[in-house]
């Protein structure tokens, strides 16, 4: 048996779509807050593989979702590049020393801190049925290399884009870097038993028309093309958060197999302007799951009317709330599956 997701991405239509959501394991089930509570914090869970499992099947047994997606973290990249990666307490991720002067050529890389995370693929896939699929994923070279620069998140990725333009030719160097260490880390999932491996570029948007094709589109297109000869056939999903416009360029010359869809993108645009038969990933806003009723019953028919001719693999156009209830995520695949009254 094919799972539905990748028989999707596989470039066939499914009535209903498979669907699985992003964050889906996570801070708004009270099942992984207890387990939370009793590990402790965000990275140790993530080092903790058989905890890491637990966590990214339990939104499998609550909803019977498409798809397990692997509870980590994108910058577990530039952990195993050597960087000091930590979580505080209502801080976010900070990640040490902050590149915005260079300096990555002496950090020493660690490469068996993806180790754990290759146990945590493992101990999923030997869990799942045939008919779920596993998505293994990673960071794209920007949005890594933006807190890498910065040391943390920012509003506008502003030390990032300072480098790029002030010395783009060490900024190439960091580029090529990531997307080398990502490239064995994807592998490495998919050694492990992941099936698709889907790549988050959730900064895309910050970015102007030649910078978004430098920095985004050219390595993601890096990454994809060597993947592909090392794992022929696995599937690529590629998300440029906030792309907009750009993102008919990024679907036509990356050579991603999905692309996914935020939401902010009119589902109607998108399908007119991505390559005919393109499977799309999206793009119920999380607000409307959040609010469920009728605003999520008039987002989930918009996006299937405009995808009613393409395959098309329904999720959030981004992750999922952690104030969401979980009766609306089961509304929400009541509607899907032809279950709602």
């Amino acid at each position: 048996m094919t799972a539905p997701l990748l028989t999707v991405l596989g470039g066939e239509r499914l009535d209903p779509p498979p669907v699985w959501l992003m964050r889906q394991a996570g801070r708004y089930l009270p099942e992984y807050r207890e387990l939370r509570a009793e590990k402790g914090g965000f990275l140790a869970l993530v080092y903790d593989s058989a905890a890491a499992a637990e966590i990214t099947l339990q939104p499998l047994r609550r909803f019977g979702l498409d798809a397990a997606i692997l509870f980590s973290d994108i910058l577990i990249v530039p952990y195993a590049m050597g960087m000091d990666l930590s979580f505080g307490v209502g801080e976010g991720p900070r990640l040490a020393p902050p590149l915005a002067d260079g300096g990555w050529e002496a950090l020493t890389p660690a490469p068996e801190r993806l180790a754990p995370i290759y146990e945590t693929v493992r101990r999923v896939a030997a869990e799942l049925d045939p008919d779920t699929a596993l998505i293994g994923f990673a960071g794209s070279p920007w949005t890594v290399a933006t807190y890498m620069v910065a040391g943390q998140g920012s509003k506008d990725q502003g030390e990032a884009r300072r480098l790029a333009y002030r010395d783009p030719h060490a900024f190439q160097a960091l580029i090529d870097r990531i997307v080398a260490v990502t490239v064995d880390y994807l592998a490495g999932q998919i050694d492990a038993g992941a099936q698709t491996v889907q790549l988050f570029d959730s900064w895309a948007g910050s970015l102007a028309p030649a910078e978004f094709e430098r920095w985004v589109i050219a390595p993601t297109a890096a990454i994809v093309g060597r993947l592909m000869v090392r794992h022929p056939g696995v599937p690529i999903i590629g998300f440029p958060k906030g792309a907009g416009a750009k993102l008919a360029a990024y679907a036509a010359e990356t050579g991603i197999d999905a692309v996914g869809l935020d939401e902010t993108v009119d589902p109607g645009w998108a399908d007119a302007m991505l390559p005919l038969g393109m499977p799309v990933q999206g793009n119920i806003d999380p607000l409307a799951l959040w609010a469920g009723g009728d605003a999520l019953r008039v987002s989930v028919a918009r996006v299937r009317a405009a995808f009613d001719e393409r395959p098309h693999v329904l999720n959030l156009g981004h992750g999922i709330l952690q104030d969401t209830p979980i009766a609306h995520v089961e509304e929400l695949l009541a509607m899907v599956r032809g279950e709602a009254a």
